[in-house]
């Protein structure tokens, strides 16, 4: 960023944009007239979003002193919205260390105001008595209220808007179960808040003035328990009435298991969320307003941001996910370039086919794996492994695709992460399923003379410990019907789309 910035635009720092909220801020940001630079860990998966060549992206991890020193140098604004959400049994450690480092690089450089998403906390509750993942939440708003550098600290409870892991939540378990039997959470108050609203207070908090350092409560106008808003998202989404039973038995790692097995959310990121619902979570305050004050029709109410979640979930224009960041305990190593690299056993399944279509037409069904398209061979096979995963505490199937047709580097696909995108020529996924090792799955699309084309397949499989080598060598006689019938299947599904096929 330069000092020739415009006069009315600010320079802003974005942490967290390969993430929900983060993904949705930096184009809100833009639209404002701001400057945007972002730090990721992984600059690469930013690669592919509609706003990536607006933007500066630098590579840094935000407990790095060094990394962050740099991306805070020319900032105005610094935005915190990164949290660890349980992953690993030293996850406030590590949220406390990064938000000393942003606190005392931001108070280094200069930052005019850090403003930050945190969670609701309950009144009257004492801190010892929180769930970890609220408590941490609070204790990172404390650190960077006291760093010096003039700091806004939004508190929201539940987040409601296409792809959010709270509507995501919300929905599966409506719409999958007409009849519950569901943990005494229920019952709970909750204020929810529309995703629209979030980011619109995140933006006009660029602008408070220099002398607010305090912590926000914001939410809807609705204060609602977990039952009425399944109730009121049934009679939104034209579903019958739901029977609800609350039942007092299920602890928060029951019914952590329980939202694992009904939702997309992996039981790692699902318990963190139900133990916040064990206290009422409402706004105490409402004192952001005098400083930006809310617009004709805001803050929305829980039906309309519902209804306007479910438009854009049917019409497939979901911009960023829950799953847009990586599940806690997933593997992040990048595939070896080379396959006899220093780091040990790397074993490969090769498969290649020539298919009559050209190469768009294999493109297409190549990127449109996975999600309502499966993946192309033995069904019961990949739904079998999705529930094996899911009953250990991965994320299984249900994660789906953000969208139906295009694939972008970051995005999750069933248990699988999309890690690089060659449009018309690769796509390689990282697996995210639980396994004594990593694993990538690799397709290729490439011309092979006369309108025709070829299709490659490659599935590698690095091994951790014996283990890994016993995993490998027991699901390998399966291969050939697995990974076999995926590439006869997605060369004939090619064929079936070319121009001219008879279908």
């Amino acid at each position: 960023m330069n000092d020739d910035d415009s006069a009315d635009g600010l320079r802003c720092l974005v942490t967290g944009a390969t993430g929900y909220i983060g993904g949705r801020l930096v184009p809100e940001l833009l639209a404002a007239g701001h400057r945007v630079r972002c730090l990721a860990r992984s600059p690469g998966k930013l690669r592919d979003h509609p706003w990536a060549g607006e933007t500066e992206v630098v590579r840094g991890d935000v407990t790095d002193a060094e990394a962050v020193a740099a991306a805070m140098r020319d900032v105005d604004v610094a935005y915190y919205l990164v949290h660890a959400l349980g992953s690993g049994a030293d996850f406030e450690e590590t949220d406390r260390r990064a938000a000393r480092v942003f606190g005392e690089q931001a108070k280094a450089a200069g930052v005019r105001r850090i403003v930050y998403l945190g969670g609701l906390a309950p009144a009257g509750v004492p801190e010892d008595q929180l769930s970890p993942h609220l408590r941490s939440r609070a204790e990172v708003g404390r650190i960077l209220l006291a760093s010096g550098v003039p700091t806004a600290a939004l508190r929201a409870a539940v987040i409601i808007g296409s792809g959010s892991v709270s509507f995501e939540m919300l929905r599966y378990l409506t719409e999958r179960l007409p009849v519950m039997i569901t943990p005494s959470w229920v019952r709970t108050r909750i204020q929810p808040i529309a995703v629209r609203d979030v980011l619109r207070l995140l933006v006009a908090g660029a602008r408070l003035p220099d002398d607010v350092n305090r912590s926000f409560d914001i939410g809807g106008p609705d204060i609602l328990t977990y039952r009425d808003m399944m109730m009121r998202y049934a009679h939104v989404a034209g579903l019958p009435r739901r029977l609800i039973v609350p039942v007092p038995v299920l602890t928060p790692g029951l019914s952590s298991l329980w939202v694992g097995l009904v939702t997309p959310v992996p039981a790692s990121i699902a318990r963190p969320l139900t133990e916040s619902l064990r206290h009422e979570v409402v706004c105490r305050e409402h004192d952001i307003a005098r400083y930006v004050p809310d617009p004709p029709g805001h803050p929305l109410g829980f039906d309309e941001a519902v209804r306007l979640a479910l438009r854009r979930v049917r019409e497939a224009a979901v911009s960023t996910r829950w799953s847009s960041a990586s599940v806690p305990g997933a593997p992040s190593e990048p595939l070896p370039t080379d396959p006899d690299w220093a780091g040990g056993s790397l074993y490969v399944d090769r498969r290649e086919t020539l298919v009559d279509a050209p190469v768009p037409a294999l493109w297409r069904v190549i990127e449109g794996v996975g999600g309502d398209h499966g993946w192309y061979s033995f069904p019961l096979a990949w739904s079998l492994r999705g529930l094996l995963d899911r009953l250990v505490g991965g994320v299984g199937l249900r994660r789906g695709r953000r969208d139906a047709e295009r694939l972008r580097v970051g995005d999750s696909l069933d248990f699988w992460r999309v890690e690089d995108i060659e449009p018309g020529r690769l796509l390689r996924l990282r697996a995210e399923m639980r396994l004594p090792g990593l694993a990538w799955l690799e397709m290729y699309a490439e011309p092979d003379g006369e309108g025709r084309s070829r299709y490659r397949q490659r599935a590698l499989f690095h091994p951790h410990g014996l283990l890994g080598h016993a995993y490998w060598w027991g699901v390998s006689p399966f291969h050939a019907v697995v990974f076999g019938g995926m590439a006869r299947n997605i060369a004939r599904a090619a064929a079936r789309q070319a121009p001219g096929a008879t279908r």
